[in-house]
């Protein structure tokens, strides 16, 4: 499996909000990156809200 086409800071970024070492950003499958921002996302609203 290819590393994701992400720039080096995007990688760092999500790295940061995920709680996820960098080496396992680069090599997640997208739909699971994806997943994962969406719940991100989810609890972020949900914050706001309160």
């Amino acid at each position: 499996m290819k590393p994701l086409q992400i720039s080096p800071e995007t990688a760092v970024m999500l790295s940061k909000k995920l709680n996820v070492p960098l080496e396992q950003i680069m090599h997640m499958p997208q739909h699971i990156l994806i997943k994962k921002l969406m719940e991100l996302e989810a609890e972020e609203n949900k914050k706001d809200e309160e």
